[in-house]
């Protein structure tokens, strides 16, 4: 029962972010300078929203799946769209620290 729940309000099938991971995808924080150096995810990196649209050029020459997170998820979701615009694969992974947990 609790699936069918499940499936009615998932807008998304479940991602593996380990396995995209383990395929050689990136993971590219959203958040702030001082929110990431105060924790983040070992071996992000750290493209603060505001900048994403014109980095977007570097991470496509880069030819990778892109992760995308920040606190809530709400930041992350921005710059998947925004990802998703210039043709680069990307996932948004919420929030850092549960992102970091499924990998």
């Amino acid at each position: 029962m609790l699936n069918v729940f499940k499936n009615l309000f998932s807008s998304a099938p479940e991602v593996d972010y380990a396995k995209l991971v383990n395929s050689g995808a990136m993971i590219v924080d959203v958040r702030s300078p001082g929110e990431f150096n105060s924790g983040h995810i070992n071996g992000s990196i750290n493209i603060p929203l505001e900048e994403i649209k014109n980095k977007s050029g570097e991470l496509k020459k880069k030819n990778k799946v892109i992760i995308t997170c920040c606190r809530s998820g709400n930041r992350s979701g921005i710059a998947k769209s925004i990802l998703d615009n210039q043709g680069i694969e990307c996932y948004n992974g919420g929030a850092w620290n549960v992102l970091d947990h499924k990998i």
